[in-house]
């Protein structure tokens, strides 16, 4: 799986969960800490258009500027496609690849933040599936390929502060791929 592929198959893993979303789960709490299932979306459809703007030469500046005063749209769905089109047409442009991005966490190549979108489609899947009760068990391929990123980095995700407090110590390495990626990202399933 090349990481165009992963991007398609985290986005499907997704929108799988977010079409099962009913009007009574926007409020219910998700494993994110503080966030529930309206955040968790409006992190997800953000982080797309966000992505799509600095692959796009972007500023810094322009990237937070989306996330200020965010909230869900009307269509949620029609938003969530037209955001990972954008995302995934912006990542797949001709030369797309050599740039570097002003990312507000610092600057990025664009390999490096097409794995962290890839990384954010399929854990935060498994978010809203545990949110909202459905079926968290993640495409197979989709969840190697992200571990496969994630893994050697794992020990640094706890320090990082955006991964909760990082794996438990409590998941061994016979464990499953899924159960391993998720516990290295801060989730105990």
């Amino acid at each position: 799986m090349d990481q165009l592929e992963a991007l398609d198959a985290g986005r499907q893993e997704f929108a799988r969960r977010l079409r099962a979303v009913g009007p009574d789960d926007w409020d219910r709490p998700t494993p994110c800490e503080g966030w529930v299932v309206r955040d968790l979306v409006i992190h997800v459809l953000v982080g797309a258009r966000m992505s799509a703007l600095l692959v796009e030469g972007g500023t810094r500046a322009e990237a937070e500027a989306l996330f200020v005063d965010a909230t869900l749209p009307d269509d949620v769905m029609a938003e969530f496609e037209a955001g990972a089109d954008a995302q995934a047409a912006a990542f797949a442009a001709p030369g797309a690849m050599d740039r570097v991005t002003e990312h507000p966490a610092g600057d990025f190549p664009v390999p490096m933040l097409l794995g962290f979108r890839i990384g954010d489609y399929a854990v935060h899947a498994w978010d809203l599936a545990r949110a909202i009760g459905a079926d968290e068990q993640l495409d197979d391929a989709l969840v190697v390929h992200v571990w496969e990123n994630i893994g050697p980095a794992a020990p640094l995700l706890a320090a990082s502060g955006r991964f909760g407090d990082g794996a438990s110590g409590a998941v061994g390495e016979d464990a499953p791929t899924q159960t391993r990626l998720l516990d290295a990202t801060g989730r105990r399933p």
